[in-house]
């Protein structure tokens, strides 16, 4: 039997180890992290903080990512935050005047293809999209398999997603179906579907029963799965899912100055990625960190992947938020 350590014991064994000389070195000071994530995300990367970097106190404002990232349009000429974590590029991209470049020390270990070319973000962890499913709430539907099962009208009204205006994670989700499916079938998955403000919700909802379908990233619903709710599955469609890079900036002109870089590293760090890994479920980066060994997620080799183009969805942002919205108001 596999025994998994826990993230306290990996992060006692790692300070002493692997602590970097520049997380030693670093100076004392504040920090603010603006981020989308979890509470348990945020957790494990304020627990290795305290490992790691003692000197500094982290403090964090959380919200959408595409709130946050608003806000920090609005805070332009006074930043009121120093690292911003975080978003697709599919959502950055439109935000590009609002961080700085900053390269990593120890690079190598994320792979080019998951770095900006520009430095300008870095992947923190990678994202796999799912359907969490609550087969309780089903309603005689068949357990869906595919997207196209998902557009069903059997499931008007059964299935979630949060605003891709405030969400990346909807906002790959939705960008994904319609490159895959084509515009009718995201004019059919609109008809279905409610939409919330909040991308919480939709993990809620759907682990409360009040919907049979949340449409989300695989370690937001594991965590659901992981905590024993026998009803909850989550599906990795067969026809094919979406993949993206969770990213970390550093803010432009950021107030925390170095430290802000140091915050920066610490998130891309080997100790952090396994402490989200086990905390949150969260997909590393890092070619150097074995999933298995840690988290029973299925090996992304064996899921089937539809390719985006980031670049892409960045430019047409504007114009597929609009569509997404008339779609939604028609369905209505």
């Amino acid at each position: 039997m596999l025994i998994r350590p826990t993230r306290r014991s990996v992060l006692a064994g790692m300070a002493s180890s692997f602590a970097l000389p520049a997380f030693a070195q670093s100076p004392s000071g504040n920090a603010v992290i603006y981020t989308s994530n979890s509470e348990q995300a945020v957790t494990a990367v304020q627990d290795t903080a305290r490992k790691l970097l003692p000197n500094i106190k982290i403090s964090t404002i959380t919200g959408g990512s595409g709130q946050l990232l608003r806000r920090l349009e609005a805070e332009a000429a006074k930043p009121q935050g120093d690292v911003f974590w975080s978003s697709s590029a599919n959502t950055l991209g439109a935000f590009k005047q609002l961080f700085e470049p900053w390269k990593a020390p120890d690079l190598n270990a994320i792979l080019p293809a998951l770095r900006d070319p520009d430095n300008l973000w870095t992947a923190a962890n990678i994202h796999v999209v799912v359907a969490m499913i609550n087969k309780n709430q089903l309603g005689g539907a068949p357990m869906p398999k595919t997207w196209t099962d998902l557009l069903d009208p059997r499931l008007k009204g059964k299935i979630i997603i949060a605003d891709p205006a405030n969400s990346s994670t909807a906002y790959t989700i939705l960008w994904g179906v319609e490159k895959m499916l084509g515009t009718d079938a995201l004019k059919k998955l609109a008809q279905n579907t409610k939409v919330s403000s909040a991308a919480a919700a939709v993990l809620r909802s759907v682990g409360q029963g009040e919907y049979a379908v949340g449409l989300t990233f695989e370690s937001n619903a594991y965590a659901y799965v992981a905590g024993g709710q026998k009803e909850i599955s989550l599906l990795y469609p067969e026809d094919g899912t979406f993949t993206t890079a969770e990213y970390l900036t550093l803010i432009k002109n950021a107030p925390a100055g170095a430290i802000a870089k140091n915050v920066c590293e610490l998130l891309i760090s080997k100790e952090c990625q396994i402490a989200l890994l086990e905390g949150a479920y969260r997909r590393p980066s890092r070619t150097d960190i074995d999933v298995s060994k840690y988290v029973d997620l299925p090996d992304l080799a064996k899921i089937k992947v539809f390719a985006t183009n980031e670049d892409e969805a960045a430019a047409k942002r504007a114009d597929f938020l609009a569509r997404w919205q008339a779609m939604v108001a028609a369905a209505n």
